[in-house]
């Protein structure tokens, strides 16, 4: 833009007709910058066959920080994301919400503890995320918010996004199973077997089942599925995020219980998006 403000700057001070030459670009011009792109649109394409894809930009960290008497807001995301318009504006639309929503409820709590003569305990609302996969076809990012509203302690939730970097579009994990219920089969047992260990390890001691859901297994499917990946080329596992209270008391916090991809979970995944999962 500012190279088209200047040619018409020029322009006005002498004739159009002697500055048109410098400011649209000549039939060679058109044709170099044709080849360029035909160029990088083919070895592009070459990289995809040979099994490489081009580097991923990566933009500038997001985070935002605000402390005032009635509320603690907290809102980051990383550069990954950044580097996504689409995603910039679906998170800064959710950040505003949030924190409107919070804003307005802390000035509710506020009203009624003044009116009912007891002090008030000043809210926060602080959301975090982080990349837990970035591969050439998928960005999967995961966030934990954090929230205490002048309660016995605050509480903790999670989220997913994911972006399907080939279509250049929001994508879901339901999105990419072959149905639920394959999905669920393939990762039961795998989860329900992590999960016991990891509340033995807790506990200090073998999990009892009983009729209570912190002792018997939950259902995965509930609970939040984060897509892994340790190398950046493949998502090789499956990470169901359990917060606290769900498979055990507050005290226990949050479980990961990471599930890595075998042929049960790649068969349960649409042929389309296959490529996006490690080998089984």
């Amino acid at each position: 833009m500012r190279h088209a403000r200047f040619c018409v700057t020029i322009g006005s001070l002498a004739t159009a007709a002697l500055f048109v030459p410098a400011c649209s670009p000549s039939a060679h011009d058109n044709s170099a910058a044709a080849n360029r792109v035909t160029d990088a649109e083919t070895a592009s394409f070459v990289n995809r066959m040979a099994g490489e894809e081009p580097p991923v930009p990566e933009g500038k960290p997001f985070a935002l920080s605000e402390k005032t008497d009635l509320l603690e807001f907290v809102y980051a995301y990383p550069g990954q994301a950044a580097a996504v318009p689409a995603l910039v504006s679906k998170l800064g639309k959710g950040m505003t919400e949030a924190k409107a929503n919070a804003l307005k409820m802390a000035r509710e709590d506020q009203k009624s503890a003044r009116e009912a003569g007891y002090p008030f305990r000043p809210h926060s609302l602080e959301t975090r995320w982080t990349v837990t996969a970035d591969t050439p076809r998928l960005l999967a990012l995961q966030s934990q918010t954090y929230i205490f509203t002048g309660g016995a302690h605050g509480m903790t939730g999670y989220d997913t996004l994911f972006w399907d970097r080939r279509r250049k579009r929001e994508t879901s994990l339901a999105a990419m199973m072959t149905s639920p219920t394959a999905f669920a089969a393939a990762i039961h047992d795998g989860f329900c077997k992590e999960l016991d260990r990891q509340r033995a390890k807790k506990r200090g001691a073998s999990v009892v089942r009983g009729d209570d859901d912190f002792t018997k297994c939950i259902d995965p499917m509930k609970e939040v599925l984060a897509l892994t990946s340790k190398d950046g080329k493949l998502i090789d596992s499956v990470t169901v995020v359990v917060g606290p209270y769900s498979a055990g008391p507050y005290a226990e916090g949050t479980y990961e219980v990471a599930i890595p991809v075998d042929a049960a979970i790649r068969k349960a995944i649409k042929t389309e998006y296959q490529d996006a999962f490690i080998p089984a």
